[in-house]
């Protein structure tokens, strides 16, 4: 398991320094080269977190492929300069990953480009300015065309090529390898299915419950499931803004009525003065209030 945030994360980059423009998987790539020297045969890389929005291109290098413009010249490291991709070579990559399955375990499904993908949903959060949402989609697109040029094949409308700034993209196209939701590489891994089964009531949640959440986040997974099995499930959020999309989805539409649902904001004190009093009123109006 290669966590992408281990290497190319957000929480790595001090604010002031975070740019997108110049971030690059790089690392992430050096950490896939060693599980390959150290003999993996499967490499699943979990892409949540990362400062970077450059297609997978850091990685790729790292892996011994060349990025290269139009002079044939190696292309620096970052999002933007994919505006200036013209061929990819990728006659040196590591010899270990004909012999490896790779796997992105992706918590969203985004895809590559346009008002739905990589940079203009998830860019803002990693620092890019507005007037460059454009200008880094459009990068990505450029790195589009020279990566189904060079795999035979155009993949960045599927869901999850968007997830940590293209990555997702890279992962299907040039190693040839699969996106999974996350949710699933873990409930499988955990036996999830079988633990829920036998559960009167499953409770859930996630720092920020939003439209995001219904796109592969682990709760909406975990909604599904107990859907599937009739299990009672609640989803908690430390801050709420669900949108029509979001309230949509949920299979017991009484949680957006809860009495004394109220958005904490992310102030861990008031959670933890209020859990009580919120979790007490909250048994009640679902009918649990002898739990």
């Amino acid at each position: 398991m290669v966590e992408i945030a281990a290497a190319s994360g957000l929480h790595l980059v001090p604010p002031e320094r975070r740019d997108p423009a110049r971030a690059t998987t790089y690392g992430t790539g050096e950490l896939v080269v060693d599980a390959l020297d150290r003999g993996a045969r499967r490499v699943v890389l979990g892409p949540g977190g990362s400062a970077t929005n450059d297609g997978g291109a850091g990685l790729l290098s790292a892996l011994g492929a060349r990025v290269l413009d139009v002079a044939g010249d190696p292309l620096p490291p970052g999002g933007a300069a994919l505006a200036r991709a013209a061929h990819l070579d990728l006659a040196g990559l590591h010899p270990g990953l004909s012999e490896v399955v790779v796997e992105a375990a992706c918590d969203v499904d985004n895809p590559l480009l346009g008002r739905e993908g990589a940079t203009a949903v998830f860019g803002p959060q990693k620092g890019v300015p507005a007037s460059d949402v454009q200008v880094l989609d459009d990068a990505l697109a450029r790195w589009a065309d020279v990566l189904a040029r060079a795999s035979g094949e155009d993949r960045r409308d599927e869901p999850g090529t968007g997830a940590a700034g293209g990555v997702g993209l890279a992962v299907v196209s040039a190693l040839r390898g699969s996106l999974r939701p996350g949710f699933e590489v873990v409930a499988e891994a955990v036996g999830l299915r079988d633990l829920l089964a036998g559960a009167d009531l499953v409770v859930t949640g996630e720092g920020r419950v939003d439209a995001q959440t219904v796109r592969g986040k682990a709760p909406a997974g975990v909604v599904a499931m107990c859907g599937s099995l009739s299990v009672p499930v609640v989803v908690i959020g430390g801050a709420g803004r669900p949108g029509r999309r979001a309230r949509g989805c949920r299979r017991q539409p009484r949680a957006d009525r809860l009495p004394g649902r109220r958005d904490v904001g992310g102030r861990p004190s008031l959670v933890g003065s209020e859990a009580r009093r919120l979790f007490d009123r909250s048994k009640t109006s679902l009918g649990w209030a002898g739990a």
